[in-house]
């Protein structure tokens, strides 16, 4: 997936691990995706780990109960 239209994007926080949006957060978009605030996990990181990371890509990393809930409260278009 591109981000090429970001200017039309529209974020609805989902779940998240505070109330203050600095931390781990889970969105919704108007575009029927999801994204997803956490700690960066860098590229040597993510190769020790067996992760090979595209140029153009990252990983971050947040709780599993987060993720849990987020799946729990998305709803399907």
């Amino acid at each position: 997936m591109q981000n090429s239209d970001i200017s039309e994007l529209s974020l609805t926080a989902i779940a998240y691990s505070c109330s203050t949006g600095t931390c781990p957060t889970v969105y919704a978009t108007n575009r029927g995706t999801i994204m997803v605030q956490g700690y960066t996990v860098t590229a040597d990181q993510a190769r020790i780990a067996g992760v090979d990371m595209p140029t153009g890509e990252q990983m971050v990393e947040i709780p599993l109960a987060l993720l849990a809930e987020a799946a729990h409260l998305a709803k399907q278009p």
